[in-house]
């Protein structure tokens, strides 16, 4: 059985508790959260231990890994005091609003040999694995340009600010959308080299913004543009769908179908249909043990899980690759800044490794600062 202690108690910290409570390999040790009466009624109709320091957590108990699902602005402490303890380490999204300390930690974790990962649940959504599917086996040909689009309805009125729209400690839209749309075209097609046009808009709030455009450039020719909104209320709830374009022809992808237009396929195995094409992600997804808001947050913890057991150190969503989205972030913060300036400036990141972060930190450190 895994141990495992869960720091933070909010929206994702719950969902994360529930999940883990039904995993077969795994045992709940310790939650903490600084809300007391939450704690208190926690402990009372569960059971659990519960403490209000997440080092009370982390001294008393046996762990052998943390979930951390706080406040974005303490993730860096709590992962570094965590990773100083040899625990293996899920750490929500975004995962660092100090890009220069998410690639520290990234090396650290690499280091310690530890399992460790970020919650970007797109990457475990069976219908945009299948689009990585059929990118890697460059059924669009080369690829020209990309497009991700990310909204949702989370502001939608001026109102009290909550530590999602402080920018010191949640970072708005950008933080909590856009990060989302920038990792998954990561996964995709790969990291750009460079931003630029770069719009932080706000609508409602008074501190972050609340819609997000910029358009990225990659190696060999590859553009692409982001367009994310949290405060678009024409939508239920987050939608995130991505756009490609090559010399073969297109693809669409969301959560819910992999549209495709192939010119021609010349006989390929991996997919057989030219023109128009429609599959739908009940064709990709695997059954999952426990279901809650999405079949991929019980996945993308259950690979983390499984990853400890087995002793893998692959990993799908790794401190590294989201130190990479966390590059491209402030990149488009630093090209935000200088609009005024220089309108076309691209703020240039290096290119980086998707499996080992090493000597990626000394590379970037000129561009953070």
């Amino acid at each position: 059985m895994v141990n495992v202690g869960l720091i933070g108690l909010g929206k994702m910290g719950l969902s994360h508790l529930a999940i883990v409570n039904t995993h077969p390999a795994v045992k709940l040790i310790g939650v903490c959260d600084t809300a007391s009466y939450l704690c208190s009624v926690l402990h009372k109709y569960t059971g659990i231990e519960v403490f209000s320091d997440y080092r009370e957590l982390l001294d008393q108990k046996s762990l052998d890994a943390v979930i951390v699902a706080t406040p974005s602005r303490f993730h860096g402490e709590i992962v570094r005091e965590a990773l100083s303890r040899n625990l293996h380490v899920f750490c929500e999204k975004p995962f660092c609003l100090d890009a220069a300390e998410g690639l520290e930690l990234a090396e650290l974790a690499e280091r310690k040999g530890v399992v460790n990962q970020v919650g970007y649940h797109y990457r475990f959504v069976g219908s945009f694995n299948e689009a990585k599917r059929l990118l890697d086996a460059q059924v669009l040909g080369r690829l020209h340009h990309v497009r991700v689009e990310a909204y949702g309805p989370v502001v939608l009125r001026p109102k009290g600010a909550t530590w999602r729209t402080k920018g010191n400690e949640g970072g708005g839209c950008l933080y909590d959308y856009a990060c989302h749309a920038i990792d998954i075209v990561n996964y995709l097609v790969g990291t750009p080299n460079a931003v630029s046009g770069t719009v932080l808009n706000r609508v409602f709030s008074r501190d972050v913004d609340d819609e997000v455009y910029a358009t990225m450039h990659f190696a060999d020719g590859l553009t692409g543009m982001i367009a994310a909104n949290w405060s678009d209320d024409s939508l239920r709830r987050m939608s995130t769908q991505v756009t490609l374009w090559g010399t073969n022809g297109r693809m669409i992808v969301d959560r819910q179908e992999v549209k495709t237009f192939l010119r021609a396929t010349a006989g390929s195995a991996v997919v057989a249909k030219e023109g128009w094409d429609v599959r739908y992600t009940t064709d990709f997804n695997s059954d999952v043990w426990y279901y809650l808001r999405g079949e991929e947050y019980s996945a993308q913890l259950d690979y983390f899980f499984r990853c400890i057991v087995d002793g893998r150190r692959e990993n799908i969503s790794s401190f590294a690759s989201a130190a990479q989205t966390d590059c491209v972030v402030s990149a488009m913060l630093q090209n935000a800044g200088d609009a005024k300036r220089r309108v076309d400036s691209g703020i240039t990141i290096p290119a980086q490794s998707r499996s080992r972060p090493r000597g990626f930190l000394s590379s970037v450190k000129g561009a953070l600062t």
